[in-house]
């Protein structure tokens, strides 16, 4: 009998019966699911790089349904396990802003030294803010630049970082397009570092999600999303102070970071992350406004860490390919 590692996606309201086989015939398997949609569907497995996820022996998840949310399109997933939580227009294509700086900040840790020195280029100061207002001439590391767009979302230093690393912004696109293929984010098209608006640019929340997830394990990343504020010293000795932009990690005791993102086109993003009771989640909220999407993002990583949890055990199946 072949046996499948049972994939839950949508775990509230879970029900489930087997029965298996007594002697040498094969009885019966049934599955009974209260929620259409528990086993994820052929294409849609749960969040994350490949098809199949570890086995688990149990399923923790929320009690009750999730909180009514403004956001045009969200995803709320299980860090570990990349279980789906809850899911609005997760695969509808949008501009999702900064969000995508996720890609940028991957592609630098694995590109090198976070030590290598990267001299400012006259074209590396055209972009348009948000920015540090890095100066030709001046250097930096890259760990210094990756840190200012983790924290302050700098475009300058993305587009820096970007030139430095692939010799040119579309050179960059490229690789981070054939990182996202790799990861398995087949819904995305990125065309620069930073995530400005660009006709032709787009992802999904499902897409931002599994990118979320696969850097969350990177302490040079997760790192410097937790700092609420900094003092960045400027090639002339210059001190500037830099405040997070997400607002989350004052609101939320267990906020962990991860990234905001604006911009006419995409309205207000956030990819949030919290732990709390040894679990993590990811909240990717895309398409909110501007006193929504910490509010839609706070219920989110609320409901889903919060809520008393739902432990079930998980049936080990296995199926040969």
């Amino acid at each position: 009998m072949a046996i499948w590692p049972l994939r839950i996606v949508q775990p509230v309201g879970l029900s489930t019966l087997m029965c298996f086989p007594s002697g040498p015939s094969l009885a019966c398997l049934f599955l009974t699911m209260a929620l259409a949609g528990c086993v994820a569907p052929p294409g849609k497995p749960a969040i994350g790089h490949g098809s199949i996820a570890p086995p688990s022996p149990s399923v923790v998840s929320p009690q009750g349904s999730p909180p009514s949310v403004v956001a045009k399109r969200v995803i709320v997933v299980d860090a570990a396990s990349g279980r789906v939580l809850m899911a609005k227009n997760a695969d509808e294509r949008c501009a999702v802003a900064s969000t995508q700086k996720l890609m940028t900040a991957l592609l630098v840790t694995e590109s090198g030294s976070l030590s290598d020195r990267v001299v400012i280029q006259p074209s590396d100061t055209t972009v348009e803010p948000t920015k540090l207002y890095l100066k030709a001439g001046h250097s930096y590391t890259r760990g210094q630049l990756l840190k200012a767009i983790l924290v302050r979302s700098a475009n300058d230093a993305s587009v820096a970082l970007a030139r430095d690393i692939a010799g040119s912004v579309a050179g960059f696109a490229q690789q981070m397009n054939f990182r996202a293929r790799s990861l398995g984010m087949s819904n995305s098209n990125f065309l620069n570092p930073h995530g400005l608006t660009q006709e032709g640019q787009y992802s999904t929340a499902r897409d931002i999600a599994v990118l979320a997830r696969y850097v969350y394990r990177h302490p040079s990343i997760r790192g410097p999303m937790t700092i609420r504020s900094y003092d960045f010293r400027h090639g002339n000795g210059k001190v500037s102070k830099l405040t997070n932009t997400n607002r989350l990690l004052k609101r939320l005791p267990y906020a962990t970071g991860m990234k905001t993102g604006t911009t006419r086109a995409s309205g207000k993003c956030l990819v949030a992350s919290g732990s709390l009771h040894g679990r993590t989640v990811i909240a990717v909220v895309l398409g909110s406004t501007s006193s929504s999407v910490w509010n839609d993002s706070e219920a989110l990583l609320r409901w889903a860490l919060e809520s008393p949890q739902l432990v079930r055990p998980v049936m080990a199946l296995k199926v040969s390919h």
